[in-house]
């Protein structure tokens, strides 16, 4: 069984759409609301999603960790994380979740790096996501193409094993350095992203860094 989990914060214009066109691709849908201020779960159950709620915004690394026990209870043999913006495509899933069964991968990254579909603004394509990928091989010692991208797929045994400590976007460094201290196979698919006018900026990939410092030095 494959279970998508989105985290959704404030997404109400757009995750009915993305909620529909996942249920032709998944076999159930689960919606992180995160403390979101309009109608987010209440659209995401409408479109078909089952909806779990945090009564404040914790951040998304929080809600996954929120889908992952979840899915866990229900019995998922796989779980895919997917952005509820409208950003990825939902035919990337049937090739990827292929690959991390033909390869016995236990997670799959996406990478938009690999696709030549994916429109990666100028800024950040050269300055910020190189930037990333530095920041993100001292911290994980992995090298991988794509360090943020929000599209994974888990088999039963990452589940298991992964626990996200960090609320906030530092999460996505976080699983990777899990993979690397655990032992877990890993393997990058193409994944194609399309750009909405907001995400992570400069102060972002900053306040992630921070957030990776802190997590050496306080358990939480």
């Amino acid at each position: 069984m494959l279970i998508a989990i989105i985290p959704a914060y404030n997404e109400e214009k757009k995750i009915g759409s993305v909620v529909r066109d996942l249920l032709n691709h998944a076999d159930k849908v689960l919606v992180v609301d995160d403390g979101s201020k309009d109608r987010t779960g209440a659209v995401a159950k409408e479109a078909g999603a089952m909806v779990l709620t945090h009564r404040i915004n914790r951040g998304q690394g929080a809600a996954l960790q929120t889908g992952h026990e979840y899915a866990k209870k229900l019995g998922a043999d796989f779980v895919l994380h997917f952005d509820g913006d409208g950003q990825f495509d939902v035919s990337d899933i049937a090739p990827a979740l292929e690959k991390i069964k033909s390869t016995g991968a236990d997670i799959l990254f996406g990478s938009r790096f690999l696709s030549k579909e994916s429109n990666i603004p100028f800024i950040k394509k050269y300055l910020l996501f190189p930037l990333a990928r530095v920041f993100n091989r001292f911290f994980t010692r992995i090298k991988l193409t794509d360090t943020h991208n929000g599209f994974r797929i888990l088999n039963r045994r990452a589940l298991e094993q992964i626990s996200i400590k960090q609320d906030r976007m530092a999460h996505a460094t976080e699983i990777i350095s899990q993979v690397k201290e655990k032992g877990l196979k890993y393997v990058e698919f193409p994944v194609k992203v399309v750009y909405c006018e907001y995400g992570q900026g400069l102060l972002g990939g900053l306040q992630i860094f921070k957030d990776l410092i802190l997590g050496r030095f306080i358990r939480k």
